[in-house]
């Protein structure tokens, strides 16, 4: 990949995205409450609006600040791939291989944190959601005691939602975040957990490369220069190698996102194992996009019921109809790859089969589930998370955190997603209201804001 390097330092890569954070703040925007992951958009969500959450480019430093060197040399390892369960040839091999790695993709309902932990390393990808508290006990359970490195894909609630309080738990090594900022006090108390730490800070670009322990790691995306408003399009991607097996997590990257890499990185896509972009959601894991990954195993990250279909049904039949091993957390709760460099296994804490609409594909508590050849479950039990009640779009009863567009006043409306003063005073004229979805009836709401708002959760129609 050249010679890459990592964006920024510590110091002024973190005090441009504070500074940033603080204007826009002081600027006003109207934006104390939690950011959803979009699902996509319809023409009618293209209109200008100056209400919508606002999400910036950090500053750049300035052009003379030296550039860290995120390339090492490694010494290769050659392993034998096993007959089932085995490596994808042609995958770079990482530093000396010595021992079994563990991948915990965590159930932490819809959400995602992927721990990979070795004797030597740990590595935690994405912080779980703002609403819950589970990362920190599903960490210490696994016996972690420092983190080497914490990456966050981007910085939506429900990737970083428990950062904070993961710094506060552990002593953590460097921390790598996209670059790109929200105004929620989700990312504000992540911000300021992170400048509380001596953690080192970094923004990788695409084509950079590094070691971490016996953990090899290409970055395929962002590239150098892309905007970072779009926090999907600007997400973290990454490739882990450990000995011969490969991991690739590329955070909520969706369809144009993924063409791209493909253009730009498509040999460094390749990998054993793929995590599905945005937790399974028809924005991603296209045809293309999954050719070139070529994977063995599928695992994705989703709450049980979740009101917003995840996994797809058309991602779950082009993923099982390629004869890829397709896992998820909806279903199997954790589940854990463990892999000597060379073969893996699976293990899940329940069994079942995904199917779409994230109803939990029958999963029956206390079973296992196993891929690649020995298959031992762990036979642990585990009750599924249940998907985020409130917000679901239905009328009934609000809980005591959610604003009823039926009721609620001029500035307690402002709280939800995409509604300003001139949108809180259609809905005074216009209520009353169905249910959340009929909030398409406000000018400049269409479709996608609507599910927007419809996961931001603070919305009701009592």
């Amino acid at each position: 990949m050249g010679q890459p390097t990592r964006a920024r330092t510590h110091t002024r890569g973190l005090a441009a995205i504070a500074a940033a954070l603080a204007l826009l703040v002081a600027c006003g925007t109207p934006d104390d409450r939690e950011q959803p992951t979009p699902t996509g958009t319809t023409e009618a969500d293209t209109e200008a609006d100056t209400e919508t959450n606002s999400v910036e480019e950090a500053p750049e430093p300035p052009a003379d600040e030296p550039s860290e060197d995120l390339s090492a040399e490694t010494d290769g390892a050659d392993t034998d791939p096993g007959e089932e369960g085995s490596a994808t040839p042609g995958t770079s091999g990482s530093g000396s291989v010595s021992g079994d790695l563990e991948v915990h993709y965590l159930d932490v309902g819809q959400a995602d944190a992927t721990l990979l932990l070795h004797d030597e390393v740990a590595v935690l990808i994405d912080a779980g959601n703002w609403q819950r508290s589970d990362v920190v006990p599903a960490l210490q359970s696994a016996g972690v005691e420092t983190l080497d490195l914490i990456v966050i894909t981007h910085p939506h609630a429900d990737h970083i939602g428990q950062f904070d309080q993961i710094m506060d738990a552990f002593e953590v090594a460097e921390v790598w975040w996209s670059g790109s900022i929200t105004t929620t006090q989700t990312f504000e108390r992540a911000v300021a957990a992170l400048e509380r730490s001596d953690a080192a800070y970094e923004e990788p670009r695409a084509g950079a490369s590094t070691t971490i322990g016996p953990l090899a790691i290409d970055i395929v995306n962002p590239p150098a220069g892309v905007g970072l408003s779009d926090l999907h399009d600007a997400g973290l991607g990454l490739r882990i190698t450990y000995g011969e097996v490969s991991l690739l997590f590329t955070g909520d990257a969706e369809a144009a996102t993924e063409s791209r890499m493909v253009s730009s990185a498509a040999e460094y896509l390749t990998a054993d194992v793929l995590q599905l972009g945005h937790h399974g959601s028809n924005t991603s894991t296209t045809a293309n996009f999954l050719a070139a990954v070529d994977p063995a195993v599928a695992i994705y990250s989703a709450g049980s019921g979740n009101q917003y279909g995840h996994p797809h049904a058309e991602v779950v039949d082009r993923v099982t109809g390629a004869g890829i091993d397709l896992y998820g957390t909806d279903v199997h709760g954790t589940v854990v790859l463990t892999t000597d460099g060379s073969s893996w296994d699976i293990t899940a804490q329940r069994q079942g089969t995904p199917t779409s609409g994230g109803d939990g594909g029958g999963a029956s508590s206390g079973g296992q589930g196993s891929s690649g050849g020995s298959g031992s479950g762990s036979g642990s039990s585990g009750g599924s998370e249940a998907g985020p009640s409130s917000g679901s779009g239905s009328s009934g009863a609000c809980a005591p955190d959610q604003v009823d567009i039926n009721s609620a006043g001029f500035d307690d409306l402002q709280r939800i997603h995409q509604i300003g003063p001139d949108r809180a005073q259609q809905i005074l004229e216009l209520r009353p209201f169905s249910s959340v979805h009929a909030m398409d009836r406000i000018s400049g709401i269409g479709p996608a804001r609507v599910t927007e708002i419809i996961e931001e959760g603070i919305a009701c129609a009592g």
